[in-house]
This record gives C-alpha cells, sequence and structure tokens, in this order.
C-alpha cells in the first residue's frame, strides 16, 4: 500500500477502494504498522498525507461546487 500510495499519491479514501479494504485498515497500516517496519517508507508516505490534509478544504469545496452545478443542470 505504502508504495501504492508514492507511486500514484492516491489518499486513504483512494487507497483503500483499490485495495478493497477500509481505510481504517489503510490509516493503521501507514501511521502505526509502517513505522515499525520501514521508517524511511514511512516518512514519505507521511509526506504525501500531510500534503493531502493541507488541501483537503480545497478539494472538499471543489466538491461541493460540483454538486451543486450537477444539480442545477438536472433541474434545468
Amino acid at each position: 500500500m505504502a508504495n501504492h500510495i508514492i507511486c500514484t499519491k492516491d489518499t486513504i479514501r483512494k487507497t483503500a477502494k483499490t485495495f478493497n479494504i477500509s481505510k481504517s485498515t489503510v490509516h493503521k497500516d501507514i501511521q502505526e504498522r509502517l513505522m515499525l517496519i520501514d521508517i524511511n517508507l514511512y516518512n514519505q508516505v507521511k509526506e504525501i498525507m500531510n500534503d493531502h490534509i493541507k488541501t483537503r478544504h480545497i478539494l472538499g469545496g471543489e466538491s461541493t461546487r460540483q454538486l451543486f452545478l450537477r444539480k442545477k443542470h438536472i433541474t434545468l
């Protein structure tokens, strides 16, 4: 999973969907287990996750905008 996140820059949610597991499992594997297995890999993934946290308000706003545009299009 860590290599997948590093290569694709996917979020925890997208990674969980890709591997068909829960977000909780991905989070636990990345935050707890990976740190014990490979600290360098953990640091790379952690950096990507921190970038996702910094930009999530932008992505959430864009998702809401798209939702309202779709609703508007359907009612017209």
